[in-house]
């Protein structure tokens, strides 16, 4: 009768090789060989992750990084119309629907042009796409140095400058970005986004070399940092989604694969499955309208404040102010988005904007630096949350192989949101000769947008994703 076999380990051995057990005769003399698993001090196994390589940084932070100064440049490049609008004005004699129109005229084209990033980007990757817009925003601020009609302004800075910034901007970043993460997706999102907002600082010398210099001279200077700076980074840095280097979402470890066992593929809806959801359309309506009150601000703001009284450098700081206050708005959209949701972030985000449109109402009666503030502090700190809600509400919705698809056919909306807001605001004030009715539609397009949102409704798929990766 032999003692019950149990299993001793020897000494751990160099290489990662599994010990050899150690062998004892058993007591009944006959020869036979057992393991035993009892341990002695001296002949303890190795202690786990003795020794072990430190984690390295997840490399989505690096294409955040990459995403945060691309913006700064790519999105204030498409900004600078706001200071470039009262000089052009001044110089041409045009009217303010038709000056503003190739603004609008550019976010026509990118709508046209959103289909055909998100195929580009799904094919060949951002690290392509992306110096690519920039050599063509480079080239329509060289050409808007040229123009003498109101067709070439729409060419050069409407098609070339406002198009290439559906590929730099917000647009091109949400298409891919998202992918990186997927539990820190809104924090992540907003963090780059945040670029734009650190970028707008630069509005404010770039103000003084329109003033200074003059307003092609200030062109000038925006193409050589693009052309000299976004292109090279993007080709060096960029990369499509965590998957194609072998990582998950948010750094996450995968579990070993059994032998022979294949990696499972990416799924997620196809752009047909996707267009044929009605939350598809649902936030399409609310990018339409968050889009038109953004950019219809946007591009007026600086007029509007010269004509009620504060003067061009005052103005111009509004702008950058702006931008400097969404720093944090971006960042706490995304974090409000990850916290309490993507519904809740946005209406926060499309108050902000219905707030600031009543300020500068009440401004036209009583301009005041209180009121000019509080303007800023709706549309910067509330208002701007919204791009990092943008970004990760499509992807919870419609994440998988095809997403930068998808969300280049749904930036069709949106696009034509930030188009026709800008054109619609130009005309009515054509029309009626002041801002207030223009305003007023401005307001109404934000309640629309919140409406939206909640019934497509990103936090029952949302929801499903985290069950589904739990």
């Amino acid at each position: 009768m032999t003692d019950k076999p149990v299993r001793r380990y020897a000494p751990s051995v160099p290489g990662g090789q599994r010990p050899e057990p150690i062998r004892r005769p058993t007591p009944d003399g006959a020869g036979s060989a057992v393991t035993t698993t009892e341990t002695t001090p001296e002949m303890s196994p190795e202690p786990i992750g003795e020794g072990a390589a430190p984690k390295k940084l997840y490399y989505g932070w690096i294409i955040v990084a990459c995403a945060f100064a691309t913006l700064a440049i790519g999105v204030n490049a498409r900004t600078a119309f706001s200071l470039l609008y009262p000089e052009i004005l001044a110089e041409f004699g045009w009217s303010r629907g038709e000056t503003a129109g190739a603004f609008s005229m550019g976010f026509v084209f990118a709508a046209g042009m959103g289909p055909l990033v998100g195929l580009s980007l799904n094919k060949f990757g951002p690290r392509i796409v992306m110096p690519t817009g920039s050599l063509m925003m480079a080239l329509g601020l060289v050409g808007t140095t040229y123009i003498s009609a109101p067709w070439m302004l729409y060419v050069t800075f409407g098609v070339l400058v406002v198009g290439a910034s559906t590929i730099l901007g917000y647009i091109g970043h949400a298409a891919t970005l998202p992918m990186w993460f997927q539990r820190r997706r809104g924090l992540a999102v907003g963090l780059a986004f945040s670029g734009a907002g650190v970028g707008a600082l630069l509005l404010i010398p770039l103000g003084g070399v329109i003033q200074s210099l003059g307003w092609r001279e200030a062109c000038w200077a925006i193409a050589l940092v693009v052309i000299g700076l976004l292109a090279p980074l993007n080709l060096i840095a960029q990369r499509r989604r965590p998957e194609d280097m072998g990582l998950l979402p948010d750094g996450d470890t995968a579990a070993p694969l059994a032998a022979g066992a294949q990696p499972k593929p990416l799924g997620g809806p196809t752009l047909a499955q996707a267009m044929a959801m009605p939350s598809f359309w649902f936030i399409a309506i609310a990018a339409f309208g968050m889009l038109w009150s953004w950019y219809a601000v946007q591009v007026h703001q600086t007029q509007y404040l010269i004509d009620i009284g504060f003067n061009a450098n005052m103005a111009t700081l509004g702008l950058a102010a702006v931008a400097t206050f969404g720093i944090a708005g971006q960042i706490n959209g995304g974090w409000m988005a990850d916290k309490i949701g993507r519904e809740g972030a946005w209406t926060i985000g499309c108050f902000g904007f219905a707030a600031c449109y009543a300020i500068l109402i009440l401004m036209r009666e009583a301009p005041s630096l209180p009121l000019f503030w509080l303007m800023i502090a709706a549309q910067g700190l509330l208002g701007y949350g919204l791009t990092a809600v943008f970004a990760s509400a499509p992807a919870d919705l419609f994440q998988g192989k095809n997403y930068s698809t998808i969300f280049g056919v749904l930036s069709v909306a949106a696009s034509l949101g930030g188009g026709a807001g800008p054109y619609f605001t130009g005309l009515l004030h054509d029309i009626f000769g002041n801002y207030e009715t223009a305003f007023l539609v401005c307001i109404g397009w934000s309640v629309i947008s919140v409406i939206a949102i909640w019934i497509a409704a990103p936090r029952r798929a949302r929801r499903r994703n985290a069950e589904a990766a739990g």
